[in-house]
């Protein structure tokens, strides 16, 4: 059974490899009707060798890319961008070789841009088309394949659930092994055959035609995986091990190179790649331009501040910033001169130490505006998790088990937690943890254009709210 299921991925890696071929000639002829307006199936000399040569190598090149393995229970997304940039170099070889034969001039660029966008949509709606055609098999029990789930804590019960929930994947789970041995783990299907022993694994394999491990034992179960390893040495089936990570609290889980060793960062932010370099471009060039822009309004509150009572315009306070580093944030002083004896007390509604000026800068949160000072110096962000009093960090990263994970990105002038209602006053740590999920959920899903979207609330909205004294 197992040999035929390898020729039937045989059969269907072709048909896929030859569909992609003819999705990519098909998408050439229609880019030269739309281009010269010749019928189809007429395509001028060097086009026609440019066609038939880059239909030739997607069909030699597209499976070194990966695009024909098994990708159930995998990202579709992540299948799509492979595609397209496979597509991208294909047709990037294609320039080259037709640079090489001196005919690069002769190729019309409106009609390698139809050519383009055409065979991207064709591809992927080939594509789309094939993997609804395997949904609506494995959805009646064809191309299923034969899973033992080994470990039923937390990750092994969800691995069960969906994989029996989410028919489409094509997954069925034919048999359990409970680590702990006993009978009261309840099975999220009780008609599962349930495992006793380690030692009776490698034998269910065999006799149940299983075509997966699924390991979900924790890293705690050393004594358990290390017998494993050993008792499935002569087992051919697919043996993937799933990390418990749904108890860890991490940024990422980025697997890296690292000095010849396979690694997984578990609290480096996820890269963006030029990205970054965007959001940096951006912090500068914005921060100047406000500075600019507002510097009448600027003057003004200093002028304000000055005569609201005595002492400096700016109050600079200590912060942390990226990776821990302290700083200096700049605000215009909004308070009376004072001394904190016990560390550093937040604002409170009806806080004497609060001038009237500084009450209104306060509210608006114009107080907050010399920190664009503090983003062309590089240590703030536009956009970021706010930076808190470092006595307010020392309390709070003992009480919240992800709060200094907050710090592995440059803090921000406004952010996600502060446009959905969590800024100002944190009198609870409920409200305290509440935002550090917000400005968890920022580094773990930023992009640029989420920068903008709160850049924008932050502008029509954002700088007010009931909690802020």
């Amino acid at each position: 059974m197992r040999d035929v299921s390898k020729l039937n991925s045989s059969y269907l890696e072709l048909s896929l490899r030859l569909l992609d071929a003819a999705a990519l000639l098909a998408a050439g002829h229609f880019a030269t009707y739309l281009r010269f307006y010749l019928p189809i199936g007429t395509v001028a000399p060097i086009h026609a060798v440019m066609l038939y040569f880059c239909s030739s190598l997607a069909y030699l090149l597209f499976p070194q890319f990966d695009l024909y393995v098994s990708w159930r229970g995998r990202s579709l997304s992540a299948l799509a961008f492979r595609l397209a940039m496979s597509w991208s170099l294909v047709l990037l070889i294609g320039l080259v070789f037709s640079f090489l034969i001196h005919h690069v001039g002769d190729l019309s660029r409106l009609w390698m841009l139809y050519w383009y966008l055409t065979g991207i949509a064709l591809l992927f709606g080939c594509r789309f088309l094939a993997y609804l055609l395997l949904r609506h098999l494995r959805t009646r029990g064809l191309n299923n394949r034969h899973v033992l789930i080994v470990g039923y804590n937390e990750i092994g019960r969800e691995m069960h659930l969906r994989a029996t929930q989410q028919g489409w994947y094509g997954y069925e789970v034919a048999g359990v092994y409970v680590s702990n041995g006993t009978d009261e783990v309840p099975l999220e299907d009780a008609t599962v055959p349930r495992i006793a022993r380690l030692d009776d694994i490698a034998d269910h394999v065999a006799a149940h035609d299983i075509d997966e491990l699924w390991i979900t034992l924790p890293m705690t179960a050393a004594p358990e995986l290390q017998a494993l390893h050993y008792l499935l040495r002569n087992v051919l089936a697919d043996v993937r091990w799933i990390p418990n990570v749904l108890s860890m609290r991490v940024l990422s889980l980025q697997m890296i190179d690292f000095l010849g060793f396979p690694a997984i960062d578990l609290n480096a932010p996820v890269s963006r790649g030029s990205q970054e370099v965007v959001k940096t471009l951006f912090d500068k060039f914005f921060s100047a331009a406000v500075l600019v822009m507002l510097s009448p309004l600027l003057l003004a509150i200093a002028i304000g501040v000055k005569y609201s009572s005595p002492g400096p315009v700016l109050f600079r306070q200590s912060r942390l910033g990226l990776n821990g580093r302290k700083f200096d944030v700049y605000k215009f002083r909004t308070m009376a001169l004072h001394r904190d004896h016990d560390g550093v007390t937040q604002a409170c509604q009806g806080d004497p130490r609060v001038t009237a000026f500084g009450a209104f800068l306060r509210h608006r949160s114009l107080d907050e505006l010399p920190q664009f000072f503090n983003v062309l110096r590089g240590d703030m962000s536009v956009v970021g998790p706010r930076p808190h009093a470092i006595a307010h960090n020392e309390i709070y990263k003992q009480l919240l088990e992800q709060y200094m994970l907050r710090h592995r990105v440059k803090p921000g002038i406004t952010g996600w937690a502060q446009i959905d209602g969590y800024r100002g006053e944190t009198d609870t740590v409920d409200k305290m943890e509440k935002r550090v999920q917000f400005d968890l959920y920022y580094i773990q899903h930023w992009s640029l254009w989420m920068d903008l979207r709160i850049v924008l609330r932050t502008a029509l909205g954002g700088w007010t709210g009931k909690n802020v004294y």
